[in-house]
């Protein structure tokens, strides 16, 4: 998603460049494309391309912490251990 963010920006500031010299360039379809909408145009294109660009870095960062060997996120907790009872000594002055 990354490179293509990076792709829609060039041709974002493309347009907007083109757009901003001479509105019937990249508006060929319109009969009387003014500036206002070059801009408008390009606005929505940059918000395109910075949402692609956070949801790429997002996915390869959640793809680094899927990757990660399992024995590196579990935590190693002491677990206690049992200790037997000792028997205690006969009183022998009890009897």
């Amino acid at each position: 998603m990354i490179p293509g963010a990076i792709n829609l920006l060039v041709i974002t500031v493309l347009i907007f460049l083109l757009g901003m010299y001479k509105p019937k360039w990249p508006l060929f379809f319109m009969e009387k494309p003014n500036r206002f909408l070059i801009l408008a145009i390009c606005t929505v294109l940059f918000m395109i391309t910075a949402t692609l660009y956070g949801e790429g870095l997002r996915r390869e960062k959640l793809e680094k912490v899927a990757l990660q060997p399992a024995a590196e996120t579990v935590v190693h907790e002491p677990v206690p251990v049992p200790v037997p009872e000792v028997p205690k000594p006969a009183n022998p002055a009890a009897k």
